[in-house]
């Protein structure tokens, strides 16, 4: 499918942020262990075309999981944007202070832990300790992406230790449990910490493409309902990855089916997302 995007997008008047995209090529040092191996390039010019033509101001880059702690492709398209993007990194537990402080100057402001297919790290014993200090320090969240289930496993620890957490993909409830996934309720009940967002995001990576508006509609009502537009977030999931046939037009159309009120969705897109990825944007665009 073409990448390519309209040549008039259409006007920009208000900051508006697409809080999950993913850019690399074919070529990379790709991770020893690893779900996928990219066949295709997701491009940054690319990306940064898809947001003109959606009418996105901001994104933010998260590091593939097939690239590993190797964030130099991540770091060099934040360098390239830095008033426009922000990066989620992937780091070794044990990395140094110098290269925290260089991925900070670049426009990094959280680090992910997918765990998907992984077993949970020892968050609570060094070197997770004293790495998760400093994340805090920095002012950084801690970005997870595993199965609703699996959140406990993590969760408590990072909230004990004083980390924001941004949950991708609804928390990834249980297709068949849907918002009845045990995992997802005490997802929801994690929203009275004040330091848990949820991103809105991979919806098909829940569930089949022709339930994502309904099912996603369902998710996202009980997550707003909890969390409230404060503490949601707005993804494309760009390049959709081992779902190419997704267009990012469609991603955006569900936020439309999943909340009905024109002003949450302004600010979950807007002052929640330009908040927590440290954007500096003062007032309107035009």
């Amino acid at each position: 499918m073409s990448q390519s995007s309209p040549s008039a997008p259409p006007p920009l008047t208000t900051a508006a942020v697409d809080s999950h995209a993913h850019v690399f090529e074919r070529g990379l040092a790709l991770a020893a262990t690893r779900r996928y191996r990219p066949d295709h390039d997701a491009l940054l010019g690319d990306y940064l075309s898809q947001l003109d033509a959606h009418g996105l101001s901001h994104g933010v880059l998260v590091q593939p999981s097939f690239l590993g702690t190797d964030n130099c492709y991540l770091l060099a398209a934040l360098r390239g944007q830095p008033a426009r993007l922000r990066g989620v990194a992937v780091v070794d537990p044990a990395i140094g202070e110098t290269e925290l402080d260089a991925m900070a100057a670049a426009g990094v402001v959280g680090i992910r832990l997918n765990l998907i297919g992984l077993p949970a790290p020892a968050l609570g014993s060094a070197p997770w300790r004293g790495l998760l200090e400093r994340i805090n320090a920095r002012g950084w969240h801690v970005e997870l992406h595993l199965p609703a289930a699996r959140l406990q496993e993590v969760m408590p620890t990072l909230l004990a230790a004083g980390c924001r957490i941004v949950v991708d993909h609804f928390g990834r409830p249980d297709p068949a449990l849907d918002v009845a996934d045990p995992g997802f309720l005490d997802l929801l009940r994690k929203a009275d910490s004040g330091r848990v967002w949820v991103k809105l995001s991979g919806a098909y990576r829940n569930w089949p493409d022709a339930r994502c508006a309904q099912a996603g509609r369902r998710a996202a009502q009980r997550l707003l309902e909890a969390f409230t537009a404060s503490r949601l977030l707005w993804g494309s999931d760009w390049p959709h990855t081992q779902h190419p046939h997704v267009a990012y037009g469609a991603t955006r159309q569900w936020l439309d089916d999943w909340i009905d009120d024109a002003a949450q969705r302004r600010q979950l897109l807007g002052d929640t997302a330009l908040t927590l990825f440290q954007f500096e944007f003062q007032g309107d665009l035009a």
